[in-house]
């Protein structure tokens, strides 16, 4: 077992302060003459004025208190915490990636024949018929993928008809949250015996008012669903649709396409399937692709060629903008990056080994691990032990845990996904992890962590009283 202790860093200051950056050493600096209104113009600021050393070393020691996917192994399951290559932030770095989105288009033809090929990209990937990249995030897609099966249906005259969106039990929250937010009913559909959708569960609860299934394959257990294609019909001869939650795709890559199994709308969460940053809040990508029939609902505008030169086309019955320009640039440019240094071969080796990685971790822990075989992740059960103290057990050990007490089919639940990117070392070292606390007395558990930067929080206090600002915290 690897040793594991995390940096603890201490910039208290001689006064018992400890300072934020914005507060070291502050320098006024006076105004220099300016042709802007005295109303858009400050009389001084005061602005921290520290060495580059200072500056360099403080966010050093930040990163060595904090553990990311370049400190090792991050399991999370159903997040697909890919490890992020370089060479794309070497790409979005270029200084001809620096493109303002309000540039004209016959200006900008390289930056829209990017979207082009990315839209292409993603529909072959998918099996659609045409994807728009606007949507800023996997859950925004889901939103857009939503309000295109609403257009659906409203153009067909049956949008006061189609009242109600299934989600199975198993689903991600945010199927949930999309499909309330534009306006629906829920219902939830249990799961069979073996883990997957309950067909005869479904079958009842298909009808004249259902707008959509809303379905990730392989499920958050990390199992395909072997009946797909007679969900497919189960939920079109009612009139629905079939919507895909891209979150799982990148066990699929170049084996199986949603558009073959009958879904006819999905969205790519490209973090998780083309090793993009994950965004924690900032900027990322949720392209939404539609089967033949849907192009014209799509986000407006849409990246077309005519001849040798790319322009931008209103779909015929478009929903609108969901994003103030084409979508996140710098995160689209990457994801081109990523399929286009891979192609069709490397695509299908990432599914192959994302696949192969899960189901040999799985075999190595010494829990419980229900159902299987698996494609990307799985669900093993902490057992008598409280998952979540199972997982800050394995802070101490230096990987990051798995997810926590989710999907509840399994009690106590770990999903766990390590992705294509970990190498069998890799693995055993997260094996070994798993099996040490699986070992440990009851004590040392509810002591844990004890060698990170930050020890055990009250996690009750902080999700009712949570301090989201720096002066929160002061005070």
């Amino acid at each position: 077992m690897q040793r594991h202790r995390q940096a603890k860093w201490d910039e208290t200051e001689s006064d018992g302060h400890e300072p934020l950056l914005a507060e070291k050493d502050l320098t006024r600096h006076e105004p220099s003459d300016t042709y802007l209104p005295d109303d858009l113009t400050r009389d001084g600021v005061e602005l921290p004025s520290i060495s580059e050393p200072e500056l360099v070393r403080h966010y050093t020691r930040l990163s060595q208190m904090n553990y990311g996917i370049d400190s090792g192994p991050y399991p999370l399951g159903s997040c697909t915490m890919k490890y992020n290559p370089k060479f794309t932030e070497d790409i979005a770095g270029q200084p001809a990636a620096a493109v303002h989105p309000d540039r004209d288009p016959e200006l900008a033809q390289g930056t829209l024949q990017v979207y082009h090929e990315l839209q292409d990209y993603l529909s072959r990937i998918g099996g659609m018929s045409a994807v728009t990249l606007q949507p800023p995030a996997g859950a925004a897609g889901e939103l857009t993928g939503i309000l295109v099966a609403k257009a659906y249906h409203e153009h067909n005259d049956e949008g006061d008809q189609r009242e109600e969106i299934l989600v199975p039990a198993s689903a991600h929250g945010t199927n949930f949250a999309s499909a309330a937010m534009a306006g629906y009913d829920i219902v939830e559909l249990p799961a069979d015996d073996d883990g997957r959708v309950d067909l005869d569960a479904l079958s009842e609860a298909v009808g004249d008012s259902t707008a959509a299934l809303m379905l990730t394959n392989p499920n958050t257990l990390g199992l395909f669903e072997r009946d797909i294609e007679e969900i497919a019909t189960i939920v079109h001869d009612a009139g629905g649709l079939l919507y895909y939650d891209g979150a799982n795709l990148n066990a699929l890559l170049g084996r199986a396409r949603p558009g073959d199994m009958g879904f006819d709308v999905m969205h790519f969460n490209v973090h998780k399937t083309f090793a993009t940053p994950h965004g924690g809040g900032g900027p990322g990508a949720g392209p939404i692709g539609v089967r033949e029939g849907l192009e014209k609902f799509l986000p407006s505008p849409q990246v077309r060629v005519d001849g040798d030169e790319y322009t931008l086309v209103e779909p015929a019955e478009s929903i609108g903008k969901v994003h103030g320009s084409m979508g996140n640039w710098l995160v689209l440019l990457k994801t081109h990056a990523y399929i286009s240094r891979l192609g069709d071969e490397g695509l299908v080796d990432t599914s192959a080994k994302a696949v192969l990685n899960a189901n040999y971790l799985a075999e190595r822990i010494d829990l419980e691990v229900p159902f299987g075989p698996f494609h990307h992740e799985f669900v093993a059960s902490a057992g008598e032990t409280d998952a979540a103290d199972f997982a800050k057990a394995m802070l101490d050990n230096g990987v990051h845990p798995p997810t926590t007490k989710w999907p509840e089919i399994v009690d106590e639940a770990l999903m766990t996904e390590p992705t294509e990117a970990e190498s069998k070392r890799s693995l055993e070292r997260l094996a070994a992890a798993f099996n040490a606390v699986s070992e440990a007395d009851d004590d040392a558990i509810a002591a844990a962590p004890r060698m990170t930067a930050a020890k055990r929080i009250d996690q009750t206090t902080a999700a009712r009283d949570p301090k989201l600002s720096w002066q929160q915290l002061s005070d």
